[in-house]
């Protein structure tokens, strides 16, 4: 009797221990910009994503520059980012195979009503970004060096304000280290750099009724879908520059083993699909849409 309840324990360890593994292998590991998470769409998208195909994803939700770290390193299995450059250095360096366009939103600077630098009545984000400094108006800064943080940079050093490199502390696999940032020379009175999120970037700034830069997603989420909502207006959008892509890339096996290439390669290409694509479209915050199909425009 003993013997036949010993193999029964047995046989049920044995099947369960089946399970969790068949049940761990439809688990996908996603790095992905605060951005897609603080906007909603992933609470929309991953649902049925998993519906589809049974395959469950992990969030990791942080800067661009830490999602594509933890690709370098190995630690995740697909990263869904939007610094295009930098996308596409990962994959040129072997690291990703291969960089999917998904969507875009805009970039927006953004600022309190009464607008003391006059942004508004600016021609371009360039103009407005040398009058906030002109005036030594304060700017809330990411600086964390996400997708976001690498586009404000670059706009500042466009700009034709003054920019110097600035060391700045991260956390990098576990770690503190200074990296070099470019912000506005002799800004240390009205440029704070934060290190935080878009969502608590945008908080900040609304508390201290400062500019700051944003993707037009995550500002339609705090201004028109929280209570209470920010009060910092758009005072500056449209201009070229302004531009902002998203890509999602599959770690690259060759350089990890370990990672879930097919169940990856799966939501890249059901992310880029008809039915992935029309999702996005149709995502609406009080009727305002956040992110506009680049795999198959809508």
């Amino acid at each position: 009797m003993f013997n036949k309840v010993l193999v029964v324990a047995v046989a049920l360890v044995v099947t369960f221990c089946g399970i969790s593994a068949a049940a761990a292998e439809k688990v996908l590991t996603m790095s992905t910009t605060t951005s897609t998470q603080a906007s909603g769409l992933l609470d929309v998208l991953l649902p049925e994503f998993k519906s589809d195909t049974g395959i469950e994803i992990k969030v990791i939700a942080k800067g661009t520059g830490a999602a594509i770290r933890d690709g370098l390193d190995g630690n995740v299995d697909i990263i869904f980012v939007h610094a295009k450059a930098r996308e596409e250095k990962f994959v040129a360096e072997g690291y990703g195979t291969k960089r999917y366009a998904v969507m875009h939103n805009d970039f927006i600077v953004i600022g309190p009503n009464d607008d003391p630098a006059a942004v508004s009545k600016t021609a371009d984000v360039y103009a407005g970004l040398k009058s906030i400094a002109a005036v030594k108006a304060e700017f809330i800064s990411r600086g964390d060096d996400s997708g976001t943080h690498t586009k404000e940079q670059f706009l500042w050093e466009k700009s034709g304000v003054k920019v110097v490199t600035n060391k700045r502390e991260i956390v990098k696999k576990g770690e503190k280290v200074a990296v070099g940032f470019n912000e506005p020379a002799d800004s240390a009175d009205w440029y704070k750099s934060i290190g935080q999120g878009m969502g608590k970037t945008l908080t900040y700034a609304d508390e201290k009724g400062a500019y700051t830069m944003t993707d037009r997603g995550t500002y339609i989420k705090y201004k028109y879908g929280k209570t209470p909502p920010i009060e910092l207006s758009i005072l500056s959008e449209g201009s070229e520059a302004l531009a902002n892509p998203y890509g999602i890339i599959p770690v690259n096996p060759k350089k990890f083993d370990h990672v879930k290439y097919d169940l990856a390669e799966t939501f890249a290409k059901w992310l880029t699909s008809g039915r992935g694509q029309k999702l996005i479209g149709d995502y609406r915050l009080l009727d305002k849409q956040l992110f506009y199909p680049d795999a198959i425009p809508q």
